[in-house]
């Protein structure tokens, strides 16, 4: 699996280190905001049913896979890890704050607080789990698209490996994330909405915005060499 190209952009380091800044920092960000937003399920005429952060989701993947375009699978399972134990932080530093006391005319407050943040860890756990297994098989899949296609359609690259990462991130999630909490039929809906609504959102915008970003990060690239 490690036998890939580590950093295909790193012609100059100089020049590529603001873009992978920005991207991992971005990144880590949505993934972060994704677990907050998946405490509230939307329900859509009583059909279908998805947490908040399948909307923000899909840009995290697409992040990740100009991660590993423009820097390869080894650069992108770096951040992979780096993100892993960003989210373990946030859930050990609100988790304080669940624990500390709040004055009694805050109490509404730290009530909405508690009930927010120590539903988090679970959603987390389930986010972990699903997001290794999706985000790993999902960087190593576009890797090996790339070499098959050579370089070539991005889009199939970007589509194709978030059919698989996709599949193995919604799978876990949800279950470890909602089981018990809604029902059976439930579940099933948000498992199958969640996955094609992603999909969905990537396809339609992630996407272009994936070629948008590397179009600016090959740019800023070619501009910082000159200079």
């Amino acid at each position: 699996m490690d036998k890939v190209s580590e950093n295909p952009f790193k012609t100059d380091r100089r020049s590529s280190h603001t873009p992978l800044m920005i991207v991992s920092t971005l990144f880590v960000t949505l993934y972060l905001v994704s677990n907050v937003m998946a405490v509230k399920v939307i329900s859509i005429f009583g059909l279908f049913y998805f947490d908040a952060g399948t909307i923000t989701f899909p840009f995290a993947y697409m992040l990740g896979d100009v991660l590993t375009e423009l820097w390869g699978y080894r650069t992108a399972k770096k951040v992979i890890w780096m993100t892993f134990f960003c989210n373990i932080v946030m859930v050990a530093c609100t988790q304080v704050g669940v624990w500390l006391p709040s004055p009694d005319y805050l109490a509404e407050t730290s009530a909405a607080y508690n009930h927010i943040f120590t539903y988090v860890p679970r959603i987390v756990l389930g986010s972990l789990v699903g997001f290794l297994l999706g985000e790993l098989s999902n960087a190593w899949f576009m890797e090996r698209i790339k070499q098959k296609t050579k370089g070539k359609k991005l889009w199939v690259r970007t589509i194709g490996s978030s059919m698989i990462g996709y599949l193995f991130d919604s799978l876990p999630f949800v279950l470890i994330g909602f089981l018990g909490t809604v029902s059976t039929h439930d579940l099933l809906m948000m498992i199958v909405f969640q996955y094609f609504s992603k999909l969905a959102i990537e396809a339609t915008f992630g996407t272009p915005m994936a070629y948008a970003v590397i179009h600016w990060a090959k740019s800023y690239a070619e501009r910082s060499r000159r200079g």
